[in-house]
């Protein structure tokens, strides 16, 4: 009898021991506690969604505009809002913290009872809300045109792009583009505006410039050796605003360089002329 029973226990204790299954994949490839959209699969429930993502399921239902029963569908796309938390480091100021976040800093000093002209010390835990954009309009066709206006901006400088733009919410994303050139060739303001910052960011950028084009437009130069302007500065079209460098995160002589709508990142390559 024993001998029988051993079997059977030992396909019980097997049982036990198996490994809970773990889910697929998310359709981004980001880990559900990192997406900030997430693909309903077959069979996924939004209590579900949100206890994989970590995020408290009312901010789904309110982020999405969802109405009761709160059902979701395969193929549906959530925008999954996050909160972020960030330590002020040495020499941090509220416009560059903004900037690295892609968040206004009205938005992030609401977020955390600040007033907006306060100073951030270092040391102070800031959250960083998650802004969910608005939903786009419907266009209206633009009439057809024998010739293409010509984009506004030129190329800061000629050389290869290392890394393109990759939009934020994906794994690896990049807010701008890498482009590689010899130390010290010169970099050019790619629209004419005013120098809003120009300096030292120590943990990304590097020596960094970012240059205000007017209508919610900026762009910014980063990795540089040295910076040739002061904020403040009126710069024109193609006017140095300083040095390729390899500081900050550079992987070489190289120029980050980024535009920005509301301080959103854009494709920098979709803004500026075809290359020979």
């Amino acid at each position: 009898m024993k001998a029988r029973l051993l079997p059977a226990l030992a396909l019980l204790l097997a049982a036990a021991k198996a490994p809970t299954p773990v889910p697929s994949p998310t359709a981004s490839g980001a880990p559900f506690n990192e997406e900030t959209e997430h693909v309903v699969q077959p069979g996924e429930t939004l209590g579900g969604i949100a206890l994989r993502a970590e995020v408290p399921r009312v901010l789904i239902i309110e982020a999405n505009g969802l109405k009761a029963p709160y059902a979701v569908r395969t193929g549906q796309k959530l925008a999954i809002p996050r909160t972020r938390r960030h330590t002020v480091a040495a020499g941090e100021s509220g416009f560059l913290i903004a900037w690295k976040y892609g968040v206004s800093w009205p938005d992030i000093a609401v977020a955390n009872g600040l007033d907006q002209r306060a100073t951030v010390r270092r040391g102070q835990k800031l959250l960083i809300p998650t802004i969910l954009p608005a939903p786009a309009a419907t266009a209206t066709p633009a009439p057809s045109s024998p010739a293409a206006a010509a984009p506004r901006f030129n190329w800061p400088l000629q050389g290869p792009i290392r890394r393109g733009f990759a939009p934020r919410g994906k794994p690896g994303y990049h807010d701008g583009i890498d482009i590689t050139a010899a130390e010290g060739t010169a970099v050019r303001a790619a629209d004419a505006g005013k120098v809003l910052f120009a300096g030292e960011e120590s943990t990304q950028f590097g020596k960094l410039v970012i240059v205000d084009h007017g209508g919610g437009l900026t762009s910014a130069y980063a990795f540089l050796s040295r910076v040739t302007v002061k904020e403040g500065d009126p710069v024109r079209k193609g006017e140095r605003v300083g040095l390729v460098g390899r500081t900050g995160l550079a992987r070489g002589p190289e120029l980050h360089f980024e535009l920005r709508r509301n301080n959103r990142p854009v494709d920098p390559e979709q803004q500026l002329p075809e290359r020979d």
